[in-house]
């Protein structure tokens, strides 16, 4: 397939998955910049044509110039997804990337804090930031569902929290009764304020009134756990593989941590695997008479 007759066509693959998918702005710009890259690089080689080889060569050139295999396994699967769409809206009639094998992606543990670390990092005095924070670490949200909540999300009777993960799929998790709390005594301190959003009252607000954003959400929890982790260790992430960590470690199962987290496949949670390994080992010491 010729090069430029492709390359023009990536203003109709953006356009799909924005009309189509509903996809954020922020992950538009990163499609559109993988498959920008990817022809950069057809140019650069003065490669005519787009083939299995062509798109194999590039792989190849990221990996050998020291791309992580996370990151070039995204890029190949842009590059997959847009001859998908190319086939699909009849623009070509195969998909010259979908033989080429993805990278094997090395799994490490995602970083955590200790215990002790969130304990001092959750010693907030302003009540909205403490409620934000007690309710991260207590239900594992990814920064998008805290955000997303709003003030009917959180079931106080039932000490639950209805929480919209990715793809918009809703899940009941447990809230600790110290993000309860929290969360109580902020609401009880926003009396006053009156919420203007579609008819809904998102429960975490900004300065102005409005919906807090992640851009914001990333900010605060920054500034309270920047005095107990290096600057990799203080994105709101960071307590979401902390809650994932600390319940594995206190004999939570891992297909309910799967649950909890909201992720689709038990595969996704495999990272923490030999932390339950680890745990069952000190059992198997303890307990079989022939361990010793």
């Amino acid at each position: 397939m010729n090069r430029e007759y492709l390359s023009n066509k990536i203003e109709i693959f953006i356009s799909y998955l924005q009309k189509e998918k509903n996809y954020s702005t922020h992950t538009l710009r990163a499609y559109r910049t993988d498959l920008e890259g990817f022809f950069n690089f057809l140019d650069e080689k003065k490669e005519r044509e787009v083939d299995s080889r062509t798109i194999s060569s590039y792989i190849g050139f990221l990996l050998k110039y020291g791309f992580d295999t996370k990151t070039v396994a995204r890029k190949l699967s842009t590059i997959k997804s847009f001859f998908n769409v190319l086939k699909k809206k009849g623009y070509t009639t195969e998909n010259p990337a979908a033989m080429i094998k993805t990278p094997k992606i090395k799994k490490h543990l995602p970083g955590f804090l200790t215990y002790q670390q969130v304990q001092e990092g959750l010693e907030v005095e302003n009540v909205r930031d403490r409620a934000i924070m007690e309710t991260l670490y207590s239900c594992g949200l990814r920064a998008s569902e805290l955000v997303g909540l709003n003030v009917e999300d959180i079931i106080f009777a039932r000490d639950e929290i209805k929480v919209r993960g990715k793809g918009n799929k809703e899940r009941i998790i447990p809230i600790g009764r110290v993000a309860r709390d929290s969360i109580a005594r902020y609401l009880q301190s926003m009396t006053s304020v009156k919420h203007y959003e579609s008819g809904l009252r998102p429960l975490f607000l900004n300065y102005r009134g409005k919906r807090l954003t992640t851009r914001s959400l990333q900010r605060i929890v920054r500034k309270y756990l920047s005095k107990v982790a290096k600057a990799s260790g203080t994105n709101p992430h960071i307590l979401r593989h902390s809650f994932a960590t600390h319940l594995l470690e206190n004999g939570a199962d891992l297909r309910a941590v799967q649950e909890l987290l909201g992720h689709a496949s038990l595969s996704t949670v495999q990272i923490y695997t030999h932390l339950t390994t680890k745990r069952l080992k000190k059992i198997y010491a303890k307990a079989h008479p022939r361990a010793e």
